[in-house]
């Protein structure tokens, strides 16, 4: 069997996979809210909410497209594609997305798989949380400059350092040692001055 490209496969085949997909979303679109797998809840959020993107068009190609994929061939599928683009839809209107929310609940008994709740979120939006949640990814985006800026400012502090110190006492030295050498200096040019005046009072008296 084949490897699936995107996360694990539900059932044996993608036909499978794609019927059980299509059952779990017309559940949750009938109750508002199911208990499954939480590989199951993962798999399941993304086709539920581009059905509902597509119900949110409200034109007969829309219709079409998702009764191709609850497979609304039984009455009861059918009604829940008319609750779908009559009621779900439209409360949904105004919401750009996020369409379900998945809750986790722990794992199942027997063979400890973990467990999650997947419902619609009906809550009436408003713009306030499209701001308030612009507000906290902009703080989250501006925690890591914040953590960086304590290094510029130690990085700044740090002529003060003690090689910076040192580094700065270094010329006062070399001045203080040249200070110091100076006079030893002098004294030796000035007995080679001598030197060479006895010299030439000895060359001159010879001739």
């Amino acid at each position: 069997m084949p490897t699936p490209t995107k996360g694990p496969r539900l059932g044996g085949s993608p036909s499978h996979e794609k019927k059980m997909l299509a059952n779990l979303a017309a559940s949750l679109f009938e109750h508002r809210s199911i208990t499954t797998t939480l590989v199951k809840a993962k798999r399941l959020r993304p086709y539920a909410e581009r059905l509902i993107t597509k119900a949110k068009q409200g034109d007969i190609a829309a219709r079409r497209q998702v009764v191709g994929k609850i497979s609304a061939s039984n009455a009861t599928n059918q009604a829940i594609v008319h609750e779908l683009f009559t009621v779900i839809a439209p409360a949904m209107a105004e919401r750009p997305g996020g369409y379900t929310r998945i809750t986790k609940i722990g794992s199942r008994k027997g063979d400890n798989a973990p467990m999650a709740v997947i419902e619609l979120v009906m809550e009436p939006f408003s713009p306030k949380q499209q701001v308030v949640s612009d507000a906290e990814s902009a703080t989250a985006a501006a925690a890591p400059a914040e953590a960086q800026s304590p290094e510029s400012e130690d990085s700044a502090e740090s002529p003060d350092s003690p090689e910076s110190a040192e580094s700065a006492e270094s010329p006062a030295e070399a001045s203080e040692e040249a200070a110091t050498e100076t006079p030893a200096d002098t004294e030796t040019d000035a007995t080679a001055a001598e030197a060479a005046a006895e010299d030439d009072e000895s060359e001159a008296q010879e001739r």
